[in-house]
């Protein structure tokens, strides 16, 4: 380990706080140290929230580091209050198994569980049978009351009403530290930046009941320049399942991002070299572009491969320059009696997901904010028909970059 990780992480602006900056640092320069991140299976499919933690959990392996990727099966039973307002909704046994192996498979895309270097737990094996009485006695005597309600996670919840059923929730986090630190000689736990109290909790558990030293590091969130969290979509989360979100619509995400988000990206996101990263976010104007393209193109193909990556790209560049494949384009087929006697473009535009309402289609089309095959629709009561279609084709655009293809079937 000739070069140290927490440099590599510092300079690629990972790392938002840690507990013992000097001995993490020393630690992870002298020895392989086995560590875990957490990931609540509330979906079968991890979305872009997740991809710093395994970002950070990538180059953590790559310097000789063991990854344990912990996910919440148990935790998820109940859910973390940090960052929420309201309670989650609870989750049954076969939900959370059934999320649980589907997050195992992105996962491997990014993290090497082969030959034992790297581990994949899951809470609910520990937790789910769990004393309660013994559990209060053995672990929660050493957690404060007053100190837990100081805590940033509980505070935002406190006004509004935080549920006994919650509370719990840091001394199930704890435990999990304390169980991987018996078990796996686990000495550090990362995540994200919201669960710097719940990480904390953990390791004065292992620090008090073990003697032992134990850290915790956050890592910095997803967020825009103007500070609110990336990764959100017209249809909600940006996810990595390419069922839930195209491999094109992840690309145009990423093409599309502001000039001033763009280096932040490239730094936490792919594993371009740092050199290159300050040569793409120098360029301006019109040549800022070429950031953005390497930005997309990286970033799928770590998700969805090579393949699906230079699909996506070309797809892109047929829209910008009419060119090239249009294959990789978002694309519904419909049946061809539909348009015999025409549909209204309110209507078909709320049925692929275009608008959420035919009030909000009426708006956008009163904006001159939809085209069909490169003409723009003024009309709220056009109606289209057989005769709109090209080789049984339609193009659709909604604004100046997202584009549906509707093929006829």
């Amino acid at each position: 380990m000739s070069t140290n990780v927490f440099d590599i992480l510092n300079e690629r602006g990972y790392i938002k706080q840690t507990t013992h900056e000097n001995e993490i640092r020393e630690l992870l320069g002298k020895e392989s140290v086995t560590f875990y991140i957490g990931f609540d299976p509330t979906a079968d499919s991890l979305h872009v929230g997740h991809f710093i933690a395994m970002m950070f959990m990538s180059h953590m392996q790559k310097a000789g580091h063991r990854p344990i990727a912990l996910v919440g099966g148990g935790t998820g039973m109940i859910g973390d209050p940090s960052g929420r307002t309201d309670m989650r909704n609870m989750l049954t046994h076969e939900d959370i198994d059934h999320n649980v192996n589907c997050i195992k498979k992105q996962m491997e895309k990014f993290i090497d569980f082969t030959d034992d270097k790297a581990i994949l737990v899951n809470n609910a094996d520990w937790l789910l049978d769990l004393n309660y009485v013994d559990f209060l006695r053995e672990i929660g005597v050493h957690f404060s009351v007053n100190r837990m309600l100081s805590a940033e996670c509980f505070k935002q919840r406190y006004e509004r009403g935080l549920s006994f059923f919650e509370f719990n929730y840091m001394l199930m986090q704890g435990y999990d530290f304390y169980v991987l630190n018996k078990k796996y000689n686990c000495k550090m736990q990362l995540g994200g930046d919201d669960q710097w109290s719940n990480m904390i909790a953990g390791m004065e558990l292992i620090r008090r009941k073990e003697g032992k030293s134990a850290y915790a590091m956050t890592c910095t969130l997803l967020t825009n320049s103007e500070g609110t969290k990336m990764g959100k979509t017209a249809k909600g989360a940006l996810w990595l399942d390419p069922e839930k979100t195209s491999p094109y619509e992840f690309y145009q995400y990423w093409r599309n991002v502001d000039d001033a988000d763009v280096e932040q990206c490239l730094r936490l996101l792919t594993f371009v070299p740092m050199d290159e990263v300050k040569r793409l976010s120098d360029l301006k104007d019109a040549e800022i572009n070429q950031a953005k393209e390497v930005l997309a193109f990286e970033v799928t193909k770590l998700i969805h491969g090579e393949e699906e990556a230079t699909k996506a790209q070309e797809a892109a560049r047929a829209l910008f320059s009419g060119g090239g494949s249009l294959e990789s384009m978002p694309m519904t087929e419909l049946s061809r009696s539909k348009f015999e006697d025409g549909i209204g473009i309110l209507s078909l535009l709320t049925e692929l997901g275009l608008t959420k309402s035919n009030g909000e289609a009426r708006r956008l089309v009163q904006q001159n904010g939809i085209s069909i095959n490169d003409e723009i629709v003024s009309d709220p009561t056009k109606s289209i028909s057989l005769s709109d279609f090209t080789d049984d084709s339609l193009m659709i655009r909604k604004g100046k970059k997202i584009y549906h293809l509707v093929k006829l079937i």
